[in-house]
């Protein structure tokens, strides 16, 4: 094991955790950090790289399960399991609460198409310059959903949405399948633009994240077990320990200042970032 190649992967590590739940596109800087400077594939075998990041994944997602988990405890209907008497999640407005089924029925749209088109999405958009688009586009979308956004959002919590909304919502996921969109980013721009709070849509932005990522880390990990080696552990470790760190900081950060801060920085960050990456890189 090479002290600087595991520093690689704990940087790695780090990028997943901070960049995942922010509307930036954590695969977009996965890609750049790594294809155009880390270059994981020379310490990993190109399989087991692809398996490494992953698992990397599954880090940032135990740390939206640590951040929301009471939220989990009340859709699960596990509250009297852990004790508690009364709801872990207060009831809302009209005493509404979040349903199971309204995040299922989110998840429909982006599984389908995802399923469809997997292959067509591995082969043909994982390169430097579809992220370069998806990460321009993504971020005009969130400008536009910040500016045609209603003045008084009609839902201010997750607890207050429809089953409407929770599909509109699913449909918005399905841009984030190119790669550089960014899942938050077209979700929470989405909700945004139904008159959803920024907060209430980040909220369920990162609910609907957990069966969606489980579900992509698991197929991946299914096609790949073979390549998941003894010699590789250490670096899928720390990689994973460090998502869940940098994911914690970055989830409870973020959810902090969504509502006063709104999409236009991320997006001005995603164009200044695209432009970068485009100077230095390409031309």
């Amino acid at each position: 094991m090479n002290f600087i190649d595991l520093l690689k992967t704990i940087i790695l590590g780090m990028v997943e955790g901070l960049t995942e739940f922010a509307p930036v596109s954590s695969t977009g800087h996965m890609i750049i950090v790594d294809d155009m400077w880390l270059n994981s594939k020379e310490f990993l075998t190109q399989y087991v790289a692809n398996t490494f990041k992953v698992v990397i994944q599954l880090g940032s997602i135990l740390a939206v399960v640590v951040v929301f988990k009471d939220r989990f405890i009340n859709l699960l209907g596990l509250d009297r399991l852990f004790g508690k008497k009364k709801p872990a999640i207060p009831e809302g407005p009209g005493h509404n609460r979040l349903k199971l089924s309204q995040v299922i029925v989110g998840l429909i749209p982006a599984a389908v198409l995802g399923v469809l088109f997997e292959d067509y999405i591995d082969e043909h958009l994982f390169s430097i310059n579809t992220v370069l688009i998806g990460l321009v586009i993504g971020a005009f979308f969130m400008i536009a959903a910040d500016y045609f956004a209603p003045k008084q959002p009609k839902v201010e919590t997750v607890d207050q949405m429809t089953y409407r909304q929770a599909f509109s919502i699913g449909l918005m996921q399905c841009l984030s399948l190119w790669p550089g969109f960014s899942r938050s980013g077209s979700t929470i721009s989405g909700g945004v633009l139904l008159g959803m709070s920024h907060r209430a849509a980040a909220d369920f932005t990162f609910i609907m994240a957990v069966p969606v990522m489980c579900g992509a880390s698991f197929l991946s990990l299914l096609k790949n077990w073979e390549y998941f080696t003894m010699d590789a552990l250490p670096y899928f470790i720390a990689g994973f320990i460090s998502a869940f760190i940098f994911a914690l900081i970055s989830i409870r950060f973020f959810l902090k200042l969504i509502n006063r801060v709104k999409l236009v920085p991320f997006a001005i960050y995603r164009i200044i970032l695209a432009a970068v990456i485009y100077l230095l890189f390409i031309m």
